[in-house]
C-alpha cells in the first residue's frame, strides 16, 4: 500500500484499489491530489497484470466533494492533469474496467468521477449532486454535463443539473446512474465481489466491449457504428485468449486467461 498527497493505493492481486484520502476535506481534491490520482490511474493503465480498478473515498461521510474550493479560489480555476479531474475524466484511452464504490456524498467533481467509471456501487446513505450553479459555476471541468446528457434521459439530466438538487442513492439507482445500492457496511465486500466477477472474464474481451460501446456513440447511425474499426476488438479476435475461451468451453473446463 502507498499513500501520497491525498491518494491511497493498494494492490490486491489483479485489482487496484484507489482511495481518495482527504476525509477532513470530505475528500475534495486539491492540485496535489489530482496529480496523485492521475499517477495511480497511470499505474493501472500501464500494468498488464492489473485488470480491475476500484475507486472509492476514505471514511463514510463522503466519496468526493469535488474541488477543494479554498485551493481553487486562489487561481479561480481547477489545476488539472491532462487526464482530467482526478486523473480520470479525460482518460479516453483506458479500456480496462473501472468500478466506483460511492461510500458517501458525491458532489460536483465527485459525480463527474463517478460518471467516468464503468460500474457504480453506492452505499445506501450516499447522495449525489452537481451544485456548481449555486456558486456561479457549471460542471465543465470533468465532463459532467456531457456525460450526464448521455447517461440519462435529457429531462432527467436537465432536472438534476438546473436545480442542483441532491438525489439519494435509491433515486440514482432508479434513473440508472448506479448499478447497485448496498448497505454501507457491505460496500467494500460487494465491490470486491464485483471485481471477482470481472476477473472471470477474458481481459481483452472486456477491453474490446468497453471500447466498442463507448466509441460507437460517436457515429451518426447504427450501420456506421457496426462497420467501424475498433482496435481493441481486432486485438481480441486475434488473441490466444479467443482460442482458449472456445477450447475451454468445448472441453468443459475453466479458461486460463493470459491477456494476449
Amino acid at each position: 500500500m502507498s499513500t501520497a498527497n491525498g491518494c491511497k493505493v493498494r494492490r490486491d492481486g489483479a485489482v487496484l484499489w484507489i482511495t481518495i484520502d482527504r476525509p477532513r476535506a470530505m475528500n475534495a481534491l486539491d492540485p496535489a491530489a489530482h496529480v496523485a490520482l492521475a499517477r495511480a490511474f497511470d499505474r493501472y493503465t500501464a500494468d498488464p497484470e492489473l485488470r480491475v480498478a476500484i475507486l472509492t473515498g476514505a471514511g463514510e461521510r463522503a466519496f468526493c466533494a469535488g474541488s477543494d474550493l479554498k485551493a481553487r479560489a486562489a487561481a479561480n480555476r481547477d489545476e488539472l492533469p491532462p487526464t482530467g479531474f482526478g486523473g480520470l475524466t479525460r482518460r479516453f484511452d483506458l479500456f480496462k474496467p473501472v468500478v466506483c464504490a460511492v461510500n458517501g456524498l458525491a458532489l460536483g467533481g465527485g459525480v463527474e468521477l463517478m460518471l467516468a467509471c464503468d460500474l457504480v456501487i453506492a452505499a445506501d446513505h450516499a447522495e449525489l449532486a452537481l451544485p456548481e450553479p449555486r456558486i456561479g459555476l457549471a460542471a465543465l471541468g470533468g465532463g459532467g454535463l456531457q456525460r450526464l446528457a448521455r447517461q440519462l434521459p435529457l429531462k432527467q439530466a436537465m432536472g438534476m443539473v438546473l436545480t442542483a438538487r441532491r438525489i439519494s442513492a435509491a433515486e440514482a439507482l432508479r434513473v440508472g446512474l448506479v448499478n447497485e445500492v448496498v448497505p454501507r457496511a457491505e460496500l467494500e465486500a460487494r465491490s470486491r465481489a464485483l471485481a471477482a466477477e470481472l476477473l472471470e472474464m477474458a481481459p481483452l474481451a472486456l477491453e474490446a466491449s468497453k471500447q466498442v460501446m463507448l466509441q460507437s456513440l460517436a457515429y451518426p447511425d447504427l450501420e456506421a457504428a457496426m462497420t467501424a474499426t475498433y482496435p481493441a476488438a481486432e486485438r481480441m479476435l486475434a488473441s490466444e485468449d479467443a482460442v482458449e475461451g472456445q477450447r475451454a468451453f468445448i472441453e468443459k473446463r475453466k479458461p486460463e486467461w493470459k491477456g494476449r
